[in-house]
């Protein structure tokens, strides 16, 4: 199991190509969502997000009305000053949480300071067991989150070998 950041960026990125052919074959072969589930399962069991963070570093995090009500509450402020104070909306993907030198807002050296009020997007992250639609259709964003996170990196590498996929 590979979790050295400097690693998984070079070798996500140069197995990019690769894994978006690995999803592309996935979509035209049958497998059994639950044993991918099982395998990702054992990958976030392995791995402790809060020792990383390096999602919070590198992704954007979308927040719905709901997860800006939530945060809101959380910290204790009125959802329009939360909304004025800790998110930008963007045109290519809403409104977003937002970030400084270090990635997210509420990134505090690998820990999230609002973990338990955390938007749904990170409760999910990093969508290989949770979220919504099949995992098939969640593996959209994997390649790209294959350079930046252990979990994902590892998976995939563990669902190569599980389906037999020739690199």
């Amino acid at each position: 199991m590979l979790t050295d950041l400097v690693q998984i960026k070079r070798l996500g990125e140069k197995q990019r190509d690769e894994n978006l052919r690995f999803r592309m074959w996935l979509k035209r072969h049958h497998f059994v969502e639950r044993r991918f589930k099982a395998v990702a399962q054992e990958m976030e069991d392995a791995i402790d997000c809060q020792t990383c963070g390096n999602c919070c570093r590198v992704a954007t995090t979308q927040v719905s009305e709901r997860d800006i009500e939530r945060l809101a509450r959380f910290i204790g402020m009125r959802v329009a000053e939360f909304t004025r104070d800790y998110t930008v909306d963007t045109e290519e993907e809403g409104r977003i949480l937002k970030r400084d030198e270090n990635g997210c807002v509420f990134l505090e050296g690998n820990s999230c300071s609002v973990y338990e009020g955390r938007p749904e997007t990170c409760q999910n992250f990093p969508h290989l067991i949770k979220g919504s639609g099949s995992l098939i259709s969640r593996l959209w964003h994997m390649p790209d989150r294959a350079v930046y996170c252990p979990i994902v990196y590892n998976t995939l590498e563990a669902f190569k070998v599980e389906t037999g996929f020739k690199k």
